[in-house]
């Protein structure tokens, strides 16, 4: 998994992160701020917080890369 800090998340984008444990979920971001970031794992699990500082990896999907012409 490539780590992305420098890329901005914003509210409604999709990324796939590495837990504590070590798994890989997917999630959506509900709300996005320069310090948190409430994310909804869309497995009926409660959403949950984190700071932005724990967000030690993950990859954001990009429709428009991923669909693009080539």
């Amino acid at each position: 998994m490539t780590t992305s800090l420098a890329e901005q998340l914003h509210t409604g984008d999709v990324i796939e992160m590495a837990t504590a444990g070590g798994e890989i979920i997917t999630v959506l971001v509900l709300l996005a701020t320069d310090d948190a970031l409430v994310l909804d794992p869309c497995n009926d699990d409660t959403p949950f917080v984190l700071r932005i500082e724990e967000l030690t990896e993950y990859r954001k999907f990009d429709a428009e890369a991923m669909f693009a012409e080539a």
